[in-house]
């Protein structure tokens, strides 16, 4: 699904990422980093990730270490990748963005808490997470698995974040993509809910690892007309093992607003090859496309496009 995000532009005396081949300008969220010095370019691939910090622990794991730096030296590239972006990973470094699944507490007091369903309870709630992660300087992901969590969630942000400029994103499922089948939530009233500086990620459901299909037109006309009308800037998450089938796609939904980027994931068994994902690399800015992918592939992408211009 699409996601919404926040970023800052701090004016620490760095230049702007210009427009790159097919327009837009460098995400807000990527430009935040940029200013902090927490990434080298205004390259997406740069970010970091950990997933799934839903407690107490993970949490804390998550801002003392949990997933490699980016400069890590690349691995030899195999033929075919096969990651899990919540698999373990060696030598803990700093991430950038913290994502954690927020539900409504399933008793008293109903309030938001940390979990992904079939979990109901949680060790620690939105306000003590958020509380606890904008010390940190931070980025933020936050998947929402209800409607009912969202309404009391967002004054939350208002409320604790409002002052710290970090990237907030606000995900959900809001639309069936290759072989989804569940149910995703109504898109108009995931959307109407958003307010205020942050990112939306809006989503498509998808099927199982055996999903060959890529996204089909309909999916991203149908995407598309969802969230013209936002102001917020949008990131769709899109699956690795279906971009080389989405190219023309993709690309034109990309096209239709300087707001929009790409988040490329993968399922825990998804195959997908790294020349897969070089074409949208070649033919977008390198700040419009985020790699929630684990750090070796992250990183082989990025020497993969050490020749292009990121205009810093």
């Amino acid at each position: 699904m699409p996601v919404w995000g926040s970023g800052t532009s701090a004016g620490c005396g760095r230049r702007d990422a210009a427009a790159g081949p097919s327009g837009g300008m460098a995400d807000a969220s990527l430009r935040y980093f940029w200013e902090q010095g927490r990434v080298s370019r205004m390259d997406a691939a740069e970010v970091s990730w950990t997933h799934a910090a839903n407690s107490r622990a993970r949490l804390m794991e998550a801002l003392t270490g949990g997933c490699q730096p980016a400069s890590t030296p690349p691995e030899p590239e195999p033929k075919t990748l096969s990651p899990s972006p919540y698999s373990p990973r060696p030598n803990p470094g700093p991430c950038h963005m913290i994502e954690a699944d927020v539900i409504l507490r399933g008793c008293e007091p109903t309030e938001p808490v940390m979990a992904h369903p079939p979990d109901t309870d949680s060790d620690i709630t939105l306000r003590e997470w958020l509380e606890g992660v904008r010390e940190h300087k931070k980025g933020i992901k936050l998947d929402f698995k209800s409607l009912e969590a969202v309404a009391p969630s967002l004054p939350l942000l208002t409320e604790l974040l409002a002052e710290q400029k970090l990237p907030v994103w606000i995900n959900a499922d809001v639309l069936c993509g290759p072989g989804g089948r569940a149910r995703p939530l109504e898109p108009a009233a995931f959307l109407s809910a958003q307010g205020g500086p942050v990112t939306v990620k809006g989503s498509w459901l998808t099927g199982g690892p055996r999903v060959c299909a890529g996204y089909s037109w309909e999916e991203v006309h149908r995407m598309e007309e969802v969230c013209e009308s936002l102001p917020n800037p949008v990131t769709f998450p899109v699956r690795a093992a279906l971009l080389a089938e989405s190219f023309s796609q993709l690309s034109w939904l990309l096209q239709q607003s300087p707001r929009y980027t790409l988040t490329v994931w993968t399922g825990e068994k998804d195959d997908f090859a790294l020349r897969d994902l070089l074409p949208y690399r070649q033919e977008f800015h390198l700040s419009r496309i985020y790699y929630d992918l684990p750090d070796p592939v992250r990183t082989q992408l990025g020497m993969a496009s050490r020749h292009q211009s990121t205009d810093v």
